[in-house]
């Protein structure tokens, strides 16, 4: 799971644009991540066992961590660092699968701060266990995998023998909102600490930047071809 900047963040950088700048920034869980979280609980109801969360962050992931164990989880596993990227944070998470015996690994298709979209396959890679991404469908029905994906002019059906790795993709289910229940029994679940496996460093970031400003509308007369190919080619440099 990932713990991200609210979407309505006013997105700013420090140190000479090479840090995001935290303050004041709300943070939240992970759109795509609170789906595979929600699907985890429904493939659980309806066939056993338990739903982990893992996190790759610093104690101030602490809070949305509780969210998500109010949500429903179990129990949740922080692994006490910074999630440099998205290598790394496969890394730490497949040091932990391998540890705890678990069935199946969902990830959000990406996480909407990086967009990086690396995890899932990493996981898989790492774990040597197969990977399904973006998947807009997921149960298990006698001990196997079933999925389903979008894919250019179509919709791909999987089936997967478990331990699996698969991201979850918009429209496969509606997320769970906590309930009070929830929020009080989630203060007593176990959050377990656990310091960061060493690895390699794989890169790291050396700048940001914000998207250029929004320009104002340019209409061009119907008439005037000529201008808007002009226009398209000479001031926004598309063609």
């Amino acid at each position: 799971m990932s713990v991200v900047p609210d979407t309505t963040t006013k997105i700013t950088f420090t140190d000479n644009n090479t840090k995001f700048n935290t303050a004041g920034v709300q943070f939240i869980i992970n759109p795509y991540d609170e789906l595979s979280l929600t699907k985890a609980l429904e493939i659980t109801e309806k066939a056993g066992g338990s739903v982990t969360v893992a996190t790759v962050g610093l104690a101030e992931a602490d809070a949305v961590i509780r969210k998500a164990l109010a949500i429903g989880a179990n129990d949740a596993i922080r692994i006490n660092a910074n999630p440099s990227d998205g290598q790394f944070v496969a890394e730490q998470l497949a040091a932990i699968a391998q540890q705890g015996g678990y069935d199946m690994v969902l990830t959000g298709r990406e996480s909407i701060d990086y967009n990086g979209g690396q995890v899932c396959g990493l996981l898989g890679a790492l774990l040597n266990w197969p990977s399904v991404n973006v998947c807009t469908k997921m149960d298990v029905i006698d001990g196997k995998a079933h999925f389903e994906r979008d894919i250019d002019g179509g919709r791909e059906t999987i089936e997967a023998v478990l331990p699996v790795v698969a991201s979850a993709q918009k429209d496969l289910c509606e997320p769970r909102i906590p309930n009070m229940k929830g929020i009080m029994a989630a203060r007593t679940k176990p959050l377990t600490v656990v310091e960061p496996i060493a690895v390699d460093g794989f890169g790291q970031y050396n700048g940001f930047e914000n998207p250029i400003a929004k320009q104002a509308v340019k209409l061009f007369d119907a008439q005037n071809a000529a201008q808007l190919i002009d226009a398209l080619k000479n001031e926004a440099k598309i063609i």
